[in-house]
């Protein structure tokens, strides 16, 4: 083993030292771009001359040019609106220049010309792939929703920023106090889901108040981060700190007595061009279209920035959330049909609550080595506490209506910790290009789940006018178990994307998993305990290949193995094998009319060949009736297609749009129907957003907008069981419907107004977990936002 780790560094040593020797006549050019009051301009286009080198301003309108010939190079700046400016700059090997421009307004109307500084889909890098690769390069389809379509369309849910994503969707939202994800028809969990690449735990609604944008990867991840779902994961991405300061305050008022401040502010600390800081907080409180059901959420989210030099930087990050909300179970079904009641109809007790507080911490560090490598270093800290006390789920709602309700409690405390550093860089053999990640990561989670014995509150029928609680309560119920469950995971990984020439690339990687998990149970009233453990470990392979015929055309295939972990042992009594899933893609991008519409489709395949099900016999040959007793003789095939749409702003006009289809369904089975669809994932769904923003008239300043969102029919409800004689599960079938939110705002000078209305054909669905959490989707709903930015 010391061996293997001795060579592993010995070749990361001789990697750096290569490129330093192959590229020690190259320097950098940095600067920041800005108006002429000293605002930053952001999609500014830098470019050289000489050669084919440029890049981009970002939201501070800083750029970084690198891999420039030493010697005397032309910058030129273009922006749509501003006079073209050209400056001479000194490269000196091995270092970075810095300069600073200003630009001057010119004649040129901004409603009369394409804006190409704006980068395309095919152009932005997504942060959670740990290594700069531009998606034409990637051998995978990703998406990036930023903070303009946030901001336009208000986003106030995860869900409402999905609707401008196809192929990854809402699958449910039990109690109505989180928002279940899933992908290509396999469910996110918290280990898809990261907040500035940490795991993010999902079982609560994130605020979306401090977002920047959301990225997206579909498909396999494995290789990048240990045990992950197949179906891809999910990123959210904070606002960062700034050195000029600056910041907004807005409210937000909105249907059902909503109401939402939110402070936005940030700048240098005290004067320093070292260090920065930013703080976003908001206050959130209101009632909900469901009867008796409201919530309340305080959220604050602290940062720092410390450039120690003009290559290394820290980002500090906190993030604290305290909710409180209605626990919300829906409104059931009778013998497999949802039950028919109001949409505002609300079944659960009326002190029905599930609180949640959740602390993080992150930390993280960059290091530029020379032009060509970098070091980043990531650690974090995750504190999560709720607290579940309400009525159960409606499961046995009786035809005449009568329903008997129970009561549940639950308590989860949650620590977790994640360490990642990663190596990048970019070197030469020959004419070979490669761009190379190198990393290992650690992650512990720590759970501690309390469960309380239920207990029958009273009874009631759900087709009254008006349900009267007759109790009202809060039961003392006893403990039952205090279930721990440590794991702890620690994976090493190391991908090269290959560049043969401009057209032909290749993308290989290999990632080394380990990961414990235990478990002890206690039984209180007993006292007894019941513990179990398992150590797994994987090799996760990445292959992907990628044509450019053109630079504005892409093909590309690729595939990947990943692992998921199961629960149960088998019937030895042996801990199970984790399953392993294969997936297959091929896909094409392209940049259209120059450049003005990125245009991808993907074709995908994704197999779990050993899945795991419930045991048919034990042992002895005796049929088992044991679930937790379990063998890998499941089989599960997702097949789809993705298209994606996405315009730079045209004339005023931007536009997003995109289709996906998928069927997910048992290809082999000891229990359920083969070529029976897995529930919760809808075979179609469509999206399409255009906005039109005014310029150059006295409408200037004007903006507005249609989103559109097509959920297509899917199935809830249980399997039928092969294995269980006239068994009386059913599916349930979920009807599609078409969302469409309309919004329109007005910019003047530092202020804002936006209005935003959803779902305006009061279109009626449900998101439905089993048969038992049938929750109706919002109805047509109003909001206005007035904001000031200074």
């Amino acid at each position: 083993m010391k061996n293997s780790i001795k060579s592993f560094y010995l070749v990361i040593l001789f990697l750096v030292t290569g490129s330093a020797v192959s590229f020690a006549q190259t320097g950098s050019i940095k600067g920041k771009v800005t108006d002429k009051s000293g605002e930053p301009i952001q999609f500014v286009n830098i470019s050289i001359k000489e050669t084919k080198l440029g890049a981009i301003s970002n939201e501070d309108g800083e750029f970084l040019i690198k891999n420039i010939n030493a010697g005397q190079v032309t910058l030129v700046m273009q922006f749509v609106g501003l006079k073209t400016l050209e400056s001479k700059v000194n490269v000196k090997a091995g270092a970075v220049s810095e300069t600073n421009f200003s630009l001057e307004e010119g004649s040129n109307e901004l409603s009369e010309v394409t804006v190409m500084g704006v980068q395309s889909a095919n152009e932005k890098v997504v942060t959670i792939g740990k290594i700069a690769i531009k998606p034409m390069d990637l051998p995978q389809a990703v998406a990036t929703i930023d903070r303009t379509v946030l901001e336009r369309q208000q986003v106030l849910r995860l869900s409402d920023a999905l609707m401008n994503a196809n192929g990854v969707y809402i699958m449910g939202n039990t109690g109505g106090y989180q928002e279940e994800i899933a992908g290509r028809g396999f469910a996110f969990g918290s280990s898809n889901t990261f907040k500035n690449g940490a795991r993010y735990f999902n079982g609560t609604l994130p605020e979306m108040s401090s977002i920047e944008k959301v990225e997206i990867m579909k498909g396999s991840t494995a290789i990048l981060f240990g045990n992950v779902a197949a179906g891809g994961i999910l990123n959210l991405v904070t606002k960062k700190p700034k050195f000029e300061s600056g910041g907004s305050v807005s409210m937000r008022l909105g249907s059902y007595d909503f109401y939402k401040p939110i402070v936005d502010l940030y700048g240098s600390i005290l004067g320093s061009k070292n260090v920065a800081y930013r703080i976003n907080g908001t206050y959130e409180k209101g009632n909900s279209f469901r009867e008796n059901v409201n919530s309340e959420r305080v959220y604050v989210n602290p940062s720092l920035l410390f450039k120690l030099s003009d290559k290394t930087e820290i980002i500090l990050e906190g993030d604290y959330m305290k909710d409180r909300r209605t626990a919300d179970f829906g409104i059931g079904a009778i013998n497999y049909v949802i039950t028919d009641l109001p949409r505002e109809k609300f079944i659960g007790v009326k002190w029905s609550y599930f609180d949640i507080k959740q602390q993080s911490a992150n930390v993280t560090i960059n290091h530029q080595i020379n032009n060509n490598w970098k070091i980043s270093g990531t650690g974090a800290y995750r504190a999560y506490q709720s607290e579940l006390f309400a009525t159960t789920r409606p499961t046995t709602i009786a035809a005449n209506g009568n329903l008997v309700r129970s009561i549940q409690r639950s308590e989860v405390d949650e620590k977790y910790f994640m360490g990642q550093v990663d190596l990048t860089g970019q070197f030469k053999t020959g004419k070979i290009e490669h761009n190379v990640l190198i990393g290992t990561d650690v992650d512990s989670y720590n759970t501690k789940t309390t469960s309380f014995t239920s207990a029958v509150y009273d009874t009631i029928n759900v087709f009254n006018a008006e349900i009267i609680d007759k109790r009202s309560d809060r039961p003392n119920l006893a403990t039952n178990t205090i279930t721990t469950a440590p794991v702890n995971r620690v994976g090493v990984y190391a991908q090269d994307l290959i560049s043969f020439s401009d057209k032909f690339k290749f993308l290989a990687g290999l990632r080394y998993s380990y990961q414990e998990t235990k478990s002890s149970v206690l039984t209180v009233k007993t006292n007894a305990t019941a513990e179990s453990s398992a150590y797994d470990d994987a090799l996760s392979p990445r292959l992907g290949l990628v044509y450019q015929p053109n630079k504005r055309m892409a093909f590309f295939s690729s595939y990947s193995n990943s692992f998921t972990l199961n629960t149960g042992v088998d019937i030895y009594g042996t801990a199970l094998k984790p399953s392993l899933i294969d997936q297959i893609e091929l896909g094409m991008k392209n940049e259209l009319f120059n450049g003005l519409v990125s245009a991808n489709v993907t074709v995908y395949q994704i197999k779990n060949s050993n899945l795991a099900q419930t045991a048919l016999f034990d042992k002895d040959g005796k049929a088992n009736s044991n679930a937790n007793i379990k063998e890998l003789a499941g089989e599960v095939t997702s097949q789809g297609v993705e298209v994606d749409l996405k315009s730079k702003p045209f004339l005023g006009f931007s536009l997003m749009a995109g289709y996906s289809y998928n069927e997910t369904k048992y290809t082999k089975s000891n229990i359920y129907i083969v070529g029976s669809l897995l529930r919760y994932n809808p075979n179609h769904t469509a999206n399409s957003s255009i906005y039109y923003t005014f310029s150059g008239t006295k409408l200037k300043g004007l903006n507005l907008g249609l989103t559109a969102m097509y959920f297509g029919e899917r199935v809830a409800g249980r399997s039928t069981r092969l294995t269980v004689a006239n068994d009386a599960f059913k599916l349930i079938t979920v009807n599609a419907y078409t969302q469409i939110d309309a919004s329109i705002g007005y910019n003047f000078k530092k202020y804002s107004v936006r209005g935003k209305v959803s779902n305006i054909l009061n279109e009626m669905s449900y998101n439905i977990h089993d048969d038992n959490s049938v929750n109706p989707i919002a109805p047509r709903m109003f909001s206005l936002t007035v904001a000031y930015k200074w």
